[in-house]
């Protein structure tokens, strides 16, 4: 039991590795559904987060919290489906919002430029000066997105466990790779791996129904005790107290829950 992400550049066939892999390893393969489940939340037509993903970040500053929120729902979204494993996600930034989850096989697919561009060509049927331009456009939107939010370069190595370059051993290869590396102890979710996850998903989900109180709010779990953290004093974590106490008295799976101002000790929490 694991759980894979996949990061890839545009027409690098990462979308086939990844198909590939949860169909080998009889896991569920996710990608564009985050990004549905987050519109929902966040309460953005799905068409203006895809313009978001793919042009200048900027629109999402047009909503309250703009950056913040949008990471928080697209953290919340993905964290629910990868939280019990069996899980290969493709898509937006999941290496990164998975990054301090040792356990997470975190895979990263490199493709020639010439066999990008060839992809391009065919798919899109177009001149190779214009399939440049438009893998070199996307390129760059994405390493624009990608540090505006999370405020790393998604070419930097040291994110994932594993990198592939899919035009020397193509996707089967690519499959057989990633399959072997998800066996290895190392990747294994043991029980207590498997409680941190649930307790990630359940600090995400909470502060994603706390930012509009607080924007600044941190929340831990352990097996579903829950501490929050709100900026400021006494009497301000006082004001917000019955206000958090309500939004999380649906949550039937925290089992305590204690508000107190401050930051918490870094522990990987939302």
């Amino acid at each position: 039991m694991a759980v894979i992400t996949i990061s890839r550049g545009s027409y690098s066939k990462g979308k086939e590795v990844a198909e590939g892999v949860a169909a080998a390893l009889g896991y569920e393969c996710i990608s564009r559904d985050i990004l549905l489940e987050a519109s929902d939340r966040f309460n953005i037509p799905e068409i203006k987060l895809v313009h978001a993903i793919h042009d200048a970040p900027s629109i999402l500053d047009r909503f309250t919290h703009g950056q913040l929120s949008y990471i928080t729902q697209i953290q919340c979204a993905l964290m629910d489906r990868v939280k019990h494993g069996n899980v290969v996600y493709h898509g937006l930034a999941g290496h990164i919002l998975l990054q301090e989850i040792e356990k997470v096989l975190k895979v990263r697919i490199l493709a020639d430029p010439a066999l990008r561009v060839a992809v391009v060509r065919e798919r899109e049927q177009v001149s190779e000066k214009e399939a440049r331009r438009m893998i070199a456009k996307i390129d760059e939107e994405r390493r624009k997105w990608t540090r505006r939010l999370y405020g790393v370069d998604p070419w930097d190595s040291s994110l994932y466990d594993l990198v592939i370059c899919i035009d020397k051993i193509e996707v089967e290869g690519a499959v057989r790779l990633i399959c072997q590396a998800a066996s290895q102890e190392a990747f294994r979710l043991t029980e207590q791996d498997r409680q941190k996850l649930r307790d990630r998903a359940l600090s995400c989900k909470l502060r994603s129904a706390l930012l509009d109180l607080d924007p600044n709010v941190t929340v831990t779990s352990e097996y579903g005790n829950v501490l929050v953290f709100t900026r400021g004093d006494d009497r301000k974590a006082g004001r917000l107290e019955k206000k958090i106490l309500s939004v999380a008295e649906g949550m039937d799976e925290i089992n305590n829950i204690e508000i107190r101002p401050g930051e918490p000790k870094p522990s990987g929490d939302a």
